[in-house]
């Protein structure tokens, strides 16, 4: 009998560990990249609810709404949408997120062209 308790225990455990492992986007995320010799910081702030993302992304001090943000198995994406200095253009990100770490694609579309690049954005604990 005992031996079934200890089991049971177990099991319990081990299935509360794997509820926590289970990908949560909601969170702010930040990475830096590199423009024109300048190290830039971005902050992607997230919130998952239902299956709908929701969130910002600011650059330079500009937070812009995402749109589009979808969350499913581990995988967000979402669109950017800015202007800057009378330049329209738009980053598309799709990534993975595992634990504390929020990594994929980013592709910017700008003036008809597009360049893509990885992307490793850490969850921020503030």
């Amino acid at each position: 009998m005992k031996r079934i308790a200890t089991v049971i225990c177990v099991l319990a455990v081990v299935g509360l560990a794997r509820a926590d492992d289970k990908p949560n986007p909601t969170g702010t995320w930040k990475y830096t990249v590199d423009v024109n010799g300048q190290t830039i910081e971005v902050t992607i702030k997230l919130k998952l609810e239902g299956d709908k993302l929701t969130g910002t992304a600011s650059i330079l001090d500009m937070e812009t709404k995402i749109e589009d943000g979808k969350f499913k198995d581990g995988e967000a994406s979402f669109t950017v949408n800015r202007e800057m200095n009378g330049a329209k253009f738009t980053v598309k990100y799709k990534g993975k997120i595992k634990g504390d770490t929020f990594s994929g694609k980013r592709e910017l579309e700008r003036d008809g062209q597009t360049s893509t690049r990885e992307f490793e954005a850490k969850r921020s604990k503030d």
